[in-house]
């Protein structure tokens, strides 16, 4: 191993340690809940707001870590959003009450925001460009494996440990990160400070836009979206704000967010794509375990072994398409990677109530080799040919539509896996006609079974009608596994108006 390649895998630990932590700590907090509330007493919906603060206050700042690099430098704005985050990790750790637990929670997703972006752009800035599938295999492993990991750890520590520990095992990690990054990260001259007049108003207008937006998400299912006042005041706020950002930052000299990344024909294509690819994703991975638990009456252990050998194979597939991608068109990689992941989905969408362990394990453990396969050519080609000056913003925009992606995938399979089980069960119910003499035999032999076991025979009626909702619930996960498979499949056209970066053994040339 010569001393470039050691020189950039002590660069690529460097960036992706406080990643990781930042990604755990995303997904970590879902499995703790009912600890956190019973310790702060508080209530089921109380306790979530732990994870919407931090998901609200990361959706900002992600876009803005290309601005912030430009305003404080860098590598001052990858040490201190380090600090940040470990700090807040102590104070939500040792939180008194709800209140301040949600407060650093916040604190906590400001200092974790920009971690994503800048590990992404250190890192293709470090690789040469023909190694940029490394680069990109090497933190696709991180982002995949922080979901993977993050429940685990999260139940095991609160089990054994406290929930407080899982903000405390961040210190230790924190601190190793900020010496690591003081010794090894060095700014390039385009990407030290750079004394520019403070856009407040594209400032406000990116807080309550996207703020709102992700918060829309988040409890937009809970509230019965638009027929909840409180919805319909936030979506005026972030469409009124969002407009006015996009005016305001086309005629900003220094904008927070760099629209005008999005006149790059690949980069607006990639990022659309990835932001379908994790809609496809996060949709389809919180669709299985609820159907494998609601439905089949698998524990979580089980729906956990379910899961599990996709997030394996996401990781085998990374490393093989990073080698891949140097020899064989990316844009070929790409299309078999989507078309992947749409049979997967597609093969979700054939479960019924008879489904065996192995034919749940197949189709994730093909979605993951589909994520590993899309992952690397999709960032490469959408990212490769920014320049580097430009590297960051690029970044945060594209990480910003991937959070979305993840963020709309959820809300939107949630609320059509509820419309479409009501319309089914409707319709079904219509079968249950006590003058129906199919209806009327099936009641009798299960009255009679009923009687034979002691129990009153008019129990009949509820367990056929609780078998009639447990399949219009069936019929309605199969509507949302094919809607998100036609959904990935529809932005297959966009692969092919990207450009495939031109091959150079140096990083992506200054314009």
């Amino acid at each position: 191993m010569n001393r470039g390649t050691m020189s950039r895998g002590l660069v690529a630990l460097t960036v992706m340690l406080p990643t990781l932590i930042e990604i755990i700590d995303t997904s970590v907090v879902n499995v703790s809940l009912n600890h956190i509330r019973g310790s702060l007493s508080a209530g089921i919906d109380e306790s979530t707001w732990t994870i919407t603060a931090y998901l609200v206050s990361n959706a900002i700042i992600i876009p803005m870590a290309g601005w912030l690099s430009r305003l404080i430098g860098r590598k001052n704005y990858l040490i201190a959003s380090i600090a940040l985050f470990t700090f807040s990790s102590f104070m939500c750790g040792s939180a008194w009450s709800l209140q301040s637990l949600v407060f650093f929670r916040i604190v906590q997703g400001i200092g974790g925001g920009g971690l994503v972006p800048l590990s992404q752009s250190i890192l293709l800035e470090t690789f040469p460009r023909e190694k940029h599938g490394t680069a990109m295999a090497i933190f696709g492993m991180g982002a995949m494996l922080g979901p993977i990991v993050g429940p685990v750890l999260g139940g095991w520590i609160t089990d054994n440990w406290s929930w407080r520990w899982i903000f405390y095992i961040n210190i230790p990690i924190g601190i190793l990160s900020i010496i690591m990054n003081i010794i090894v990260i060095q700014d390039p001259p385009y990407m030290k400070r750079v004394k520019m007049k403070i856009d407040y108003w594209g400032l406000a207008f990116l807080a309550a836009g996207l703020g709102s937006l992700q918060f829309i998400l988040d409890k937009g299912e809970n509230e019965d979206w638009f027929a909840s006042n409180l919805i319909v005041t936030f979506a005026i706020i972030s469409v009124v704000s969002l407009v006015l950002l996009v005016i305001n930052e086309y005629y900003s000299e220094h904008p927070i967010v760099n629209l005008r990344l999005f006149k790059d024909r690949t980069f607006t294509s990639g990022a659309t794509v990835m932001f379908f690819v994790f809609l496809n994703l996060f949709g389809s991975i919180v669709l299985l375990p609820i159907f494998l638990q609601s439905i089949m009456g698998y524990t979580s252990f089980y729906a956990g072994l379910v899961l599990g050998p996709g997030g394996l194979a996401t990781m085998l597939a990374m490393p093989f398409a990073g080698k891949l991608i140097s020899k064989v068109n990316p844009k070929r990689l790409l299309a078999i990677g989507i078309l992947i992941c749409a049979l997967s989905t597609y093969m979700m969408s054939q479960f019924n109530l008879t489904t065996d362990f192995w034919t749940f394990v197949w189709p994730r453990t093909i979605l993951g080799i589909g994520m590993g396969l899309t992952f690397i050519p999709l960032t490469t080609m959408t990212l490769s040919h920014i320049p580097r000056e430009n590297m960051t913003e690029a970044s945060s925009l594209y990480n910003l539509l991937r959070n979305l992606g993840g963020s709309v995938g959820i809300a939107f399979t949630t609320t059509m896996l509820s419309r479409r089980a009501q319309f089914h069960q409707t319709r079904l119910v219509e079968h249950l006609n006590p003058f129906d003499p199919a209806y009327s035999i099936y009641r009798d032999r299960i009255g009679a079974f009923l009687g034979s076991q002691g129990l009153p025979p008019a129990g009949a009626d509820g367990l056929m009608y609780r078998e009639l909702v447990r399949q219009s619930t069936t019929l309605a996960f199969t509507d949302a596994f094919l809607t998100i498979c036609a959904l990935i499949l529809c932005v297959l056209p966009l692969v092919f108006l990207m450009k495939r970066a031109a091959a150079s053994s140096g990083p992506p040339p200054a314009h």
